[in-house]
């Protein structure tokens, strides 16, 4: 072997080991980066800009892979998790969706209604009402024409959805001209949600009355109104006295 072909064996060889180095780092580079990175997950973005409660639909909706460790617990959603539910807010196209920018689901019956009455300290049951819980509703009447000064139930065994927390509101009736309420939240059949808005516009005292545990006990017993009568009086319609 003449030493030109010396030379080409060891330009070959010295090729070779250039090859096996870099193929050694750049496989140590990608190693790093996926130990870095780490395993990626389906994640969903949307496919157009959405406005607030839009319903979101499998065309709303695109495909994305992150990595898993840069993704919240929120965000871990399937498309049938999002298909069929409603936005919160606006949100811009490409937006990552996540359960907290979502509509929570309603947990209603299909006849039911929710509405939201203010309470107090003493017609809230001192605040110990709570989410899940089961009232009464009595209306307290003393200025409606037409109608006896009388306290009514006026619905029973109502599921409580949820209570806000205490925010204050006007009232002359007050020393400090304020008064400290607590929003409640009631599922209520269409014509008793009638019945509970009349009594909170015009009664002069709407009341939830706390029940024990499990409702299903037979309460047809139960008195419905009471009024001067009850106490051996007589109960004058409003607007008729003279």
């Amino acid at each position: 072997m003449n030493p030109r072909q010396r030379r080409g064996v060891l330009f070959v060889l010295l090729a070779v080991v250039l090859a096996v180095v870099v193929f050694f780092v750049v496989a140590s580079y990608v190693n790093n980066v996926a130990s870095q990175v780490g395993s990626v997950v389906t994640v969903y973005r949307t496919a157009d800009d959405m406005p607030a409660f839009a319903t979101i639909e499998e065309s709303s909706i695109v495909a994305d892979e992150v990595p898993a460790r840069w993704l919240s617990e929120s965000a871990r959603l399937d498309a049938e998790d999002l298909v069929g539910r409603r936005i919160g807010f606006n949100i811009a196209q490409g937006t990552l969706l996540s359960e907290d920018m979502l509509v929570p689901p309603s947990e209603l019956s299909a006849t039911e209604r929710e509405i939201a009455i203010q309470v107090n300290q003493i017609t809230g049951i001192a605040d110990r009402v709570r989410p899940g819980d089961y009232v009464d509703i009595y209306a307290v009447f003393a200025d409606v024409p037409g109608l006896p000064k009388q306290v009514r139930v006026l619905v029973q065994n109502v599921r409580v959805v949820s209570v806000r927390g205490s925010q204050v509101r006007l009232d002359e009736d007050s020393p400090t001209g304020e008064a400290a309420v607590v929003p409640v939240t009631l599922a209520l059949e269409p014509n008793d949600a009638l019945a509970v808005t009349y009594a909170a516009a015009f009664a002069q005292e709407v009341r939830l009355v706390g029940l024990p545990t499990g409702t299903g006990e037979d309460r047809t017993g139960e008195q419905g109104e009471f009024d001067a009568e009850d106490l051996g009086g007589v109960a004058v319609p409003e607007g008729s006295q003279g």
